[in-house]
């Protein structure tokens, strides 16, 4: 009998080198960026086994919000334009940091936070998750700061 195991969940500052060295390449990736007014659009980057990555685009306004990423660590990169990435601090209020084409950002296990374009320029990012994202819960504002609101069964960045 042939046992089979997946393989061991990559760190944040493993997915960060990932990310990063896929921007590096953007032969890879600049030539099938879309961008759709409807929604963020996204499609998948063939990546190592056991982490799924992910080339999203965002118009001005597009985000998600407040989310975790499971039982994921991810990082993700934005190749151009700006995002704003949104963490609660310990009060719960969101406390908004931009990041510039070339930054990077980790997101750990239960870490919750949102990201959206607010700037006037389209932006791209590269995401990376492992293990491969299969849950995220969603929050919102409540009395004490932020309380779960859903919870989804996922494969995507977001549903």
């Amino acid at each position: 009998m042939t046992v089979t195991t997946a393989p061991a969940p990559l760190t944040t500052d493993e997915l960060s080198a990932l990310v990063r060295s896929i921007a590096d390449q953007p032969d890879l990736w600049r030539p099938i960026v879309r961008f759709t007014q409807a929604e963020r659009w996204w499609t998948r980057l063939e990546g190592p086994e056991g982490v799924d990555v992910w080339l999203l685009s965002w118009l001005p306004a597009q985000g998600t919000e407040p989310h975790d990423h499971g039982r994921s660590n991810a990082a993700f990169t934005v190749v151009a334009g700006t995002l704003t990435e949104l963490r609660p601090d310990a009060a719960g209020d969101l406390v908004a940091t931009p990041f510039d084409a070339g930054r990077t950002r980790t997101v750990d296990v239960g870490q919750i936070h949102d990201v959206v374009n607010v700037g006037h320029e389209p932006a791209v990012s590269i995401h990376a998750y492992s293990p491969p994202l299969e849950q995220m819960t969603y929050y919102r504002r409540g009395e004490h700061g932020l309380v779960p609101s859903r919870t989804v069964e996922t494969t995507e960045p977001e549903e």
